[in-house]
């Protein structure tokens, strides 16, 4: 039997959990319905002053795109290893933090693409003009997968454990706090008339920090969490 290469190992990761992920849309559209109807009822609960809604605008659609990549985190490995598919995989050639790597990519494409095309239309209700929900989107368009990356780590510690989506939660919430104020932070820069570009940056260099450590973290919490 020929071996797949690890970019082909990528490739067939992403097309299968993509694959599964279209056969359980509902699991997918929950969690962008859940960051629709929050930044929704958002403001019909604060005042309707446009410029309050303006400035409250970058945290609240950061931490509902927040807190909907957490559902995401759930279903990252313990539908595979409940049927026991992960621990096939982990018996390959590939190295463990491909595999990592190729399911936080579908997880990605499945769940945050969706939140950064809505993001920008839903930005409207709170004032944002101009160049605002752009750069919004732009910033979780690089901040999303410092999410998901991250939180792959939780998500593969508390692996088979009771209550496992509220400990992943515990555990990976204060490391989102930069990811979310420099997100939040490009936006509002962009608000009061100053550039994003430092965020931006601030940005980019904790994505390439996470794309880097963050699967190799994942692969040895996943050999604990097996053993």
């Amino acid at each position: 039997m020929k071996t797949l290469s690890q970019t082909g190992m990528l490739r067939w990761l992403v097309w299968r959990d993509l694959t599964l992920a279209w056969r359980r849309r509902s699991d997918v559209s929950g969690t962008l319905f859940f960051f629709v109807i929050v930044i929704t009822l958002f403001p019909l609960s604060v005042s309707p002053d446009t410029r309050l809604l303006r400035s409250i605008a970058p945290g609240v659609v950061w931490v509902a795109a927040l807190l909907a990549s957490l559902f995401a985190l759930g279903r990252l490995f313990a539908e595979d290893y409940a049927d026991g598919t992960l621990e096939q995989m982990l018996l390959t050639s590939q190295p463990i933090y491909l595999i990592v790597l190729g399911k936080v990519l579908a997880q990605w494409l499945m769940c945050a693409i969706p939140l950064v095309l809505m993001a920008p239309l839903l930005g409207v209700q709170f004032g944002l003009s101009r160049y605002s929900p752009f750069v919004l989107a732009a910033s979780l368009m690089l901040g999303t997968p410092i999410v998901l990356l991250v939180g792959s780590i939780g998500a593969a510690l508390t692996l088979g454990l009771r209550a496992s989506s509220t400990l992943t939660s515990l555990l990976v919430m204060p490391l989102y706090i930069p990811t979310l104020v420099f997100g939040a932070g490009a936006v509002q820069a962009v608000i009061e008339g100053d550039s994003p570009d430092p965020n931006f940056r601030l940005l980019a260099a904790t994505l390439i920090c996470a794309i880097v450590f963050a699967p190799w973290a994942a692969a040895a919490a996943l050999r604990v969490s097996l053993e």
